[in-house]
């Protein structure tokens, strides 16, 4: 009988001790998720939710033990699975496994999330998709242009045919067309010896490159975007934003400690950097169709806040997304310390068999 009574009093503290860590962090994952309830208010929700589940675990257990008199077993067996289901499955498991995961996944998730943010608010700052597309034509524009001259040159020292000639004429006003000039003008020469075919070639050249080079200035001037006047300042601040807010996460970081305050003030950063990024996406060069889905839908939301909701953590671990990061293993964690607390729970008020 003594036996009996420790045994009941040891599983007992037992149960609080492990009720007591899956109601923290049931509390935890409410709490994130409803941060304008008061965190008292929190912990009664889910001490409710637990003592339900506990009770409905002891319905079950209690229903399938022969051993003890019981009145209704197939209604209680019923009665236990469903409030077993809704008050632990759907309600606790979940939560307390989302704490667990939070609070040693979100430096990581916040810290790539901002360096992801910051390398497209610096293709903002340094314009370099407008850039990228400036060289671009440049480069096509000189291919060409080197191209006609040397089919130029090659038929002002044709043997058959030495000078300027219809078909260096020709070729000319292929140049004219590419340079996008009415016309480029025609040099007099007066023989055809090798000096002065040289000379007539190295002036074509020089009137030629002068007019590349004012059209590349054109290109340049045509494509810079009257709209780089507002996006480059509010990247650069925004820039100045996140390399703060990434400080401050890094030191979170080295000290083992969340900071949800910190998180959320984080998160607001990144929110206003995920709505320039947005506005300004023709200007950006995106690094996969993953991030372009991240940062261009019209209800757009971060990877951090996504990290705040159990029920988006779960979405993304079924799509796939939480690989590598540990999310089984706190799972598993989740579900043996509840199942701890039930065992104990039922020790403690286990019927006397007979």
């Amino acid at each position: 009988m003594e036996k009996n009574k420790l045994l009941k009093i040891f599983s007992l503290f037992a149960f609080i001790a492990f009720a007591a860590v899956s109601c923290w962090a049931t509390t935890e994952s409410l709490h994130l998720l409803l941060s304008s309830w008061p965190i008292a208010m929190c912990w009664i929700v889910t001490i409710g939710f637990f003592v339900i589940a506990s009770l409905g675990t002891k319905m079950i257990v209690d229903s399938l033990n022969q051993n003890i008199y019981l009145e209704k077993r197939g209604l209680r067996l019923i009665a236990g699975i469903i409030l077993t289901l809704i008050f632990w499955l759907v309600c606790i498991m979940p939560t307390n496994t989302h704490t667990f995961f939070y609070r040693t996944s979100i430096t990581d998730v916040v810290t790539q999330d901002m360096s992801t943010t910051k390398s497209y608010l610096q293709q903002l700052r340094d314009n370099v998709k407008t850039e990228i597309g400036v060289k671009s034509k440049i480069d096509e524009l000189s291919s060409n242009v080197n191209a006609e001259v040397i089919a130029l040159e090659n038929e002002i020292d044709n043997i058959a045919n030495p000078g300027f000639g219809d078909r260096a004429k020709s070729h000319l006003d292929k140049i004219a067309t590419t340079l996008q000039v009415a016309s480029i003008p025609t040099l007099s020469y007066k023989g055809t010896s090798p000096s002065q075919i040289k000379s007539l070639k190295q002036q074509y050249r020089t009137m030629i490159y002068e007019l590349l080079n004012k059209r590349k200035e054109e290109l340049v001037t045509n494509y810079i975007n009257p709209q780089e006047k507002l996006f480059k300042p509010e990247a650069v601040k925004l820039i100045k934003n996140v390399e703060t807010m990434e400080s401050h996460i890094a030191n979170m970081g080295a000290s083992g400690d969340i900071d949800n305050d910190l998180i959320a003030q984080s998160d607001l950063v990144l929110k206003k950097s995920y709505a320039t990024i947005k506005n300004y996406a023709d200007f950006i060069n995106f690094k996969s169709d993953d991030d372009k889905n991240l940062y261009l839908p019209q209800n757009q939301v971060t990877k951090t806040s996504k990290m705040l909701s159990v029920v988006d953590v779960w979405k993304d671990f079924f799509a796939g997304k939480h690989e590598g990061r540990g999310f089984v293993f706190w799972l598993l964690i989740s579900i043996l310390v509840d199942l701890a607390a039930f065992i104990f729970f039922d020790l403690t008020f286990r019927k006397s068999e007979y």
